[in-house]
C-alpha cells in the first residue's frame, strides 16, 4: 500500500471513530492538527508519515474520554495501524506520539522524544489556543457542565497530572492552567511563531472578558 492511500483508509477510520465525538475533540479538531502538522512539518527533516499518521490517530481514544484509560487511544492505534500491514517501527513511533504527546497538567515528563513528536504535539497544542482554542475551552466546559468564571475560585497552575485530570474548577481557570502557558512550551520554531500570535488574541479575549465582567465595558 503506498502512502496515499494509506493516509486515506486512516482519516476514512478516524471519521468512523470520532463520529459522535465532543466537539472539541472530534473529526474537525483532528484535521486542524493533521493541517497545521503538515504547515509545521515543511522544510523540516522529518519522517512524514509518521507525523502524518501521529496527527491523524493521537486522539483516536482520548483518556478524557474513557475513564482516564491512557491504554486506549495507543492501542486503538496500533491495532488499526496493524490491520494495514504497516511497518513495526512506523507503529511504536506513532504509539509513542500518542503516549507522550497531551499536556497533563505542564508536569509530565515525556519518556519519548523525536523530531515528528515534537511537530505533532506543536500542532495539537497550536488548536488548544487562539480563537479555536477560546471556542474549544466553553465547548468542552459546557459539555462537563462547568461554571464559565468564579472570581473565588483561583487558577491553579501547578498541577500533578492526576490533580490534572480531576480539575473541575471554571472555565476561565483553564487558561491559567494550561492555555496561555502553551506559548513557551512549543518545540518548533513555526510553532512558536503560530502561538504567539493566538497567544495575544487569547489576552485580549479575557481583557474583554472581564470588562464585560465587570460592567465595564
Amino acid at each position: 500500500m503506498n502512502n496515499f492511500e494509506l493516509i486515506n483508509k486512516t482519516i476514512a477510520f478516524v471519521k468512523e471513530k470520532l463520529n459522535d465525538a465532543e466537539g472539541g475533540h472530534d473529526w474537525f479538531h483532528i484535521e486542524r492538527v493533521y493541517k497545521n502538522a503538515l504547515l509545521i512539518a515543511k522544510g523540516t527533516d522529518c519522517d512524514l508519515t509518521v507525523v502524518q499518521l501521529g496527527a491523524l490517530l493521537h486522539d483516536i481514544a482520548d483518556s478524557k474520554f474513557h475513564n482516564g484509560d491512557e491504554t486506549i487511544g495507543p492501542k486503538t492505534a496500533r491495532f488499526f495501524l496493524e490491520s494495514e500491514e504497516v511497518a513495526e517501527e512506523i507503529i511504536q513511533h506513532v504509539v509513542n506520539i500518542i503516549e507522550n504527546i497531551s499536556y497533563k497538567g505542564g508536569n509530565f515528563e515525556k519518556r519519548f522524544s523525536s523530531v515528528e513528536l515534537d511537530i505533532v504535539q506543536d500542532a495539537d497544542r497550536l488548536d488548544a489556543i487562539g480563537a479555536i482554542g477560546v471556542a474549544r475551552a466553553f465547548n468542552y466546559g459546557g459539555f462537563k457542565n462547568r461554571t464559565l468564571h468564579d472570581p473565588a475560585i483561583a487558577p491553579i497552575t501547578n498541577m500533578t497530572k492526576e490533580e490534572y485530570k480531576k480539575n473541575t474548577a471554571p472555565t476561565i481557570n483553564h487558561f491559567y492552567e494550561k492555555l496561555l502557558l502553551l506559548k513557551d512550551k512549543m518545540n518548533t520554531e513555526t510553532g512558536k511563531q503560530i502561538a504567539a500570535e493566538r497567544h495575544r488574541f487569547m489576552e485580549t479575549f479575557l481583557a474583554q472578558f472581564y470588562a464585560e465582567w465587570e460592567g465595564a465595558k
